[in-house]
């Protein structure tokens, strides 16, 4: 499973971050970044919980 924030979209709310810290990190710029190739298998529902929860549907998962 892989993680992507479209950068353009992102609105720097840091709730990706705060829901899977494991995937996600917020930058210099205040927006989010994705900071694992890969999602670990114990992070997956995590990412998910994040890519739903986001305000601005600026994540997506890659099964």
């Amino acid at each position: 499973m892989k993680a992507y924030v479209d950068q353009d979209t992102c609105i720097g709310c840091g709730l990706c971050a705060e829901i899977c810290p494991e995937v996600f990190a917020m930058n210099d710029q205040m927006t989010a970044d994705v900071i694992v190739e890969i999602v670990p298998a114990e992070a997956e529902d995590a990412a998910r919980d994040a890519s739903d929860s986001c305000p601005v549907s600026a994540i997506s998962i890659e099964e």
